[in-house]
């Protein structure tokens, strides 16, 4: 059995779609790395990670702990969600490499690919023109990501993402949020206040303390943070994008590339996919995908 291997650098975050993580660990399985309720790094001792066996090539993979069902903490202070049980299972069925998970701030994931500090990123990521121009995206999505307003659930003035003008509305820098809500801005002429969070911020808390009016997520990932640390927040509007979800990798990685779209199309096909979709997120997310 191949050793799956979680790393962790020490970086406060922030918001639904950021990450944060603590100090390096190495395990076969989930480590513990922290609380989800505070989404505090944890204090352990650090340990080397193990080099692949000889012939298996070593893949490091960025992800986050901070978004709820995709990747995050537990209770149990396990790293989990969907697509850290996704990244698991393609490690499995590709006994060429061997996994890394590392965590980190959001925001770096991007900056941390270019610099090839991480091989490819597994965070929800949707396509855009300026990441396309960058990097590479798998072919085979393996999510549908329905973003939406989210306010307070006492909020009824604020219906959809036109009744925000003059208010301010949270998202993650670099995130696809933010890139949905400058396009909007600009092309609507909304005059949104688009804020975006920075180190040590929380948008659901913010809207909760009346600090701010909206922030831009899913439903399950409110549905999780409604029921996990009672965030009182709803969804509200149609859906800014149903965008497709892809890995990113270097625009070198053709043969990862390669083998990832392979691993996908398999677990796809023997309904693993759609399991781990029901399991973390409510709903097969993946049907059209």
């Amino acid at each position: 059995m191949k050793k799956f291997t979680v790393l962790s650098s020490l970086i406060l975050t922030a918001a639904f779609a950021a990450g944060c993580a603590a100090q390096t660990k190495t395990a076969s399985t989930s480590p513990s790395t922290g609380s989800a309720a505070t989404a505090a790094a944890t204090t352990a001792p650090a340990a080397q990670a193990t080099a692949a066996p000889k012939g298996v090539k070593k893949i490091v993979v960025g992800t986050g702990t901070q978004f709820p069902n995709i990747c995050f903490i537990d209770d149990k202070g396990n790293l989990t969600g969907y697509d850290v049980e996704l990244v698991k299972e393609i490690d499995k069925r590709l006994p060429e490499y061997e996994f890394e998970l590392k965590t980190m701030e959001f925001k770096n994931l991007l900056l941390s690919l270019e610099t090839n500090k991480i091989d490819f990123i597994a965070h929800q990521m949707e396509v855009n023109e300026e990441r396309k121009q960058k990097f590479l995206f798998n072919d085979e999505a393996y999510n549908i990501f329905p973003n939406k307003i989210i306010v307070h659930k006492d909020n009824n003035t604020v219906k959809s993402i036109d009744d925000l003008k003059g208010k301010k509305l949270l998202v993650t820098a670099t995130s696809n949020a933010a890139v949905l809500a400058e396009k909007y801005n600009k092309e609507h002429n909304t005059g949104i206040n688009i804020v975006y969070t920075g180190a040590g911020e929380d948008a659901k808390s913010l809207i909760k303390q009346g600090r701010a009016d909206a922030s831009i997520s899913t439903q399950f990932a409110i549905d999780f943070v409604n029921k996990s640390v009672d965030a009182q927040l709803k969804t509200v509007g149609e859906p800014l994008s149903n965008s497709k979800v892809y890995f990113i990798l270097r625009k070198d990685q053709e043969e990862l590339k390669k083998k990832i779209d392979e691993a996908v199309k398999a677990i796809k096909a023997d309904g693993t996919l759609g399991k781990l979709s029901t399991q973390w997120l409510g709903a097969d997310y993946t049907v059209g995908s």
